[in-house]
């Protein structure tokens, strides 16, 4: 009897093997004269070489299934076993961005996200503006996670300035990751509802994604690379110029901000409100400007939001 071991990398065993092992007794049903043995991230397969060739075929199948929409379920894998051999598709639907964790649908929710999206197809570098709450950071790390999905970009780059009401790096206990994490913390959960975590892991361990403070950016040329610059508020006139000019062949900018929440002392002057006046007609950048009715948070949000708005222009 002929044995082969396949090695599952970058996905969890558990989530891919499913509850109580379901996955494996569902091929085991499918192939009762193969003897297959699940230990940690290893399958042994055990039978006559054509049985095996079909059998890693099919898990192969169910593998890029997986990782396409991280989930796998009993009438997808029943399909798939049964199939002609081609690549099982899913239902799909021009909004839906990337399928997230457990399945989840990412998509744009608002017709100004729903713009973004589209800014993004026809532009290489987008600036998104407005308050908190209305999908600016979700939607570009949904783009981002899009493409380097579909291989347009071979590395994703997610930067802010690390700034934040008047909070001093060096008063922060731990060292330097340890002090910018909370500031990162945003894209960080973005990540996690798209990409399963040890896939996310994974990929930042190898750096395809890389979650890094603004003063890391300068003397680098990003090729072939989504960049999100978040909170761009925040940025120096020196700091958003030095961020522009990292744009290296193939890459994508996205630059999201707040101008109402701006950190910066009181005489300094926002690098984001600047690059919007500097930067409006230059063919290939696009600006979108969301507002409160693209809030997708909790409905006093909005309240919030226009409420302080009407503060704002008294």
């Amino acid at each position: 009897m002929n044995e082969r071991i396949i090695e599952l990398t970058e996905i969890s065993p558990n989530e891919f093997f499913g509850t109580h092992n379901s996955t494996i007794e569902q091929l085991k049903r499918y192939f009762p004269k193969i003897k297959i043995v699940a230990r940690g991230s290893k399958l042994k397969i055990y039978g006559e070489p054509e049985l095996l060739d079909e059998f890693e075929k099919r898990l192969r199948m169910l593998i890029k299934y997986f990782n396409r929409y991280n989930k796998l379920d009993e009438n997808s894998i029943e399909r798939i076993l049964t199939s002609s051999g081609k690549e099982e598709k899913a239902p799909s639907s021009k909004d839906i961005l990337v399928y997230g964790s457990n399945g989840r649908l990412i998509k744009a929710q608002t017709e100004n996200q729903r713009k973004m999206v589209s800014m993004m197809q026809k532009n290489d570098m987008l600036f998104a503006v407005g308050p908190a709450g209305t999908g600016k950071t979700y939607t570009a790390v949904a783009l981002a996670v899009k493409a380097l999905k579909e291989k347009e970009v071979r590395r994703i780059i997610l930067t802010r300035p690390a700034v934040e009401s008047g909070e001093n790096l060096g008063f922060l206990p731990g060292d330097l990751k340890e002090k910018l994490d909370p500031y990162m913390q945003p894209l960080y959960d973005a990540l996690r509802d798209m990409i399963p975590l040890e896939k996310l892991k994974s990929h930042i361990e190898k750096g395809v994604i890389q979650i890094a403070p603004l003063a890391f950016m300068r003397g680098r040329t990003l090729d072939n690379a989504f960049v999100i610059l978040d909170e761009a508020q925040n940025t120096t006139h020196n700091q958003m110029k030095m961020f522009l000019t990292r744009m290296g062949k193939n890459a994508k900018f996205v630059i999201n901000g707040d101008p109402g929440q701006i950190d910066l002392p009181r005489k300094q002057i926002s690098g984001l409100k600047e690059s919007l006046l500097a930067l409006k007609d230059i063919k290939g950048i696009a600006q979108i400007y969301l507002d409160d009715k693209d809030v997708i948070r909790h409905r006093l949000v909005k309240k919030i939001i226009s409420a302080y708005k009407g503060i704002e222009t008294d």
